[in-house]
């Protein structure tokens, strides 16, 4: 089942800089694939490539990691929620808080992959699973309707986001 891109009252605007940047793709499809591609950027990347950080106050590329990860979580219980038809209000995160308080760089590479990957599979099995109506249950987060097909993409845009940083503030 194709899925159809999210009006934009839909989301919140903030996440049109990531709905944008999916095509007419089969949402499903693109989720899985980013897992291979997500893998293959960062599995060969040395320990100096995974502490990099290209000015004093960024992100090294394993924070970026961890940040994509802690990301894909929050997306994805905000999907489960409203695809599940629940109306409790969601709040907002503090990506930064997140990450300062997460200690990626402490992590081994591997294991912070492997958590996307299972992740990220986890909720593709969630998607692939639900009722066409539920694609397009909306619950609040972060004050602002959101659906659940708005999260896949938000999700997917997300990615390709960081993906962009990593190749050119980054060298990845």
């Amino acid at each position: 089942m194709k899925i159809a891109r999210p009006e934009k009252s839909e989301y919140q605007a903030y996440f049109e800089r990531y709905v944008v940047k999916v095509g007419d793709e089969d949402i499903l499809a693109v989720l899985a694939d980013q897992i291979d591609t997500v893998v293959r950027l960062f599995g060969n990347l040395s320990i100096e490539k995974q502490h990099y950080r290209y000015a004093p106050d960024k992100w090294t590329v394993l924070e970026v990691l961890g940040h994509m990860l802690d990301t894909e979580r929050v997306f994805g219980f905000r999907a489960l929620c409203f695809a599940r038809g629940d109306k409790t209000p969601l709040p907002s995160f503090d990506e930064g808080l997140y990450v300062s308080q997460a200690g990626h760089n402490d992590c081994a590479l591997e294991q912070l992959l492997e958590e996307f990957v299972y992740t990220r599979r986890s909720h593709i099995l969630m998607f692939d699973h639900l009722k066409a109506d539920a694609w397009l249950n909306v619950g609040v987060a972060s004050s602002n309707p959101t659906s659940v097909r708005a999260l896949a993409f938000i999700m997917v845009g997300h990615i390709r986001h960081h993906l962009e940083i990593l190749a050119s503030r980054y060298g990845c």
